[in-house]
């Protein structure tokens, strides 16, 4: 099914557009299907959390994938789109722009502290109006917990020039083609030295390096489906399991189990 517009904002876009006003606002967002919204830009910075399912967050080149458990920031004013993979549940806390100035300039994916797990659901309960004592002293504490968070590597830069573009997309329908850098050179018309230098100035990543990447980013969904470390290793071109937890490990910081089922 290809990706339709989100039908409704999550909150009025007269408010995600204002940076003054009310310090934190809060909205639920739940996705039956495949969704997109068209790239965008508000005022306030955006803080995203998944509770289940899957959302793919495109800045620039970038591409943030957003699984459940986890949490994206957003900064203000700057041009995203959003694209729901399968059926999706979370929510957004969208920051005045005086409470981004303490806030991390660049977009980010991470694991939420048990102090963001816990003061997150309360400001969603909030209603858009001004905020009590009690309730700023909160959303200054999740801040804090956005500005200490520890940014995972969960971004793939998207290169631009078109050949290697469609090395990407092969790559992305079957990322168990182990191709070497000479093969993919050769079947798009350059030499392996010229691909292997574009690649790393597009990217900032050798071609190695970013199948890994996208390797890592393609298994998640398929592990919190509950796939077996073993059914997803042998899927994405490894030819044993341990060599695909070395991979995910050395990207994500823990093991594909933490994830799945094991």
């Amino acid at each position: 099914m290809a990706d339709q517009p989100t039908p409704t904002p999550l909150i009025e876009p007269a408010l995600a557009d204002t940076g003054s006003g009310q310090w934190l606002l809060g909205a639920q967002l739940a996705m039956t299907g495949p969704r997109r919204t068209a790239r965008h830009r508000h005022a306030r910075g955006q803080l995203l959390g998944a509770h289940n399912g899957l959302l793919r967050i495109e800045v620039g080149n970038h591409h943030w994938l957003l699984p459940a458990g986890h949490v994206a920031w957003v900064p203000p004013d700057l041009p995203h789109a959003l694209a729901s993979i399968g059926v999706f549940d979370g929510w957004s806390l969208y920051f005045s722009t005086a409470a981004c100035i303490a806030l991390p300039a660049a977009p980010r994916v991470f694991q939420p502290s048990v102090l963001l797990q816990a003061a997150a659901p309360r400001a969603l309960q909030w209603p858009h109006g001004a905020l009590g004592d009690a309730q700023l002293r909160l959303a200054g504490v999740i801040a804090d917990e956005i500005g200490s968070s520890t940014p995972l590597p969960l971004a793939l830069p998207q290169p631009r020039d078109r050949r290697l573009r469609r090395i990407a997309a092969a790559l992305a329908r079957a990322p168990h083609d182990n191709r070497s850098v000479e093969d993919w050179a050769l079947a798009s018309a350059l030499s392996g030295r010229s691909l292997a230098r574009h690649w790393r100035a597009e990217t900032g990543m050798t071609l190695g390096q970013w199948r890994q990447r996208l390797r890592v980013l393609l298994a998640l969904p398929r592990l919190l489906a509950g796939e077996t470390v073993i059914e997803v290793a042998l899927s994405m071109g490894y030819d044993t399991p341990s060599a695909f937890i070395a991979v995910f490990k050395r990207e994500m910081g823990v093991t594909p189990a933490r994830y799945g089922v094991g």
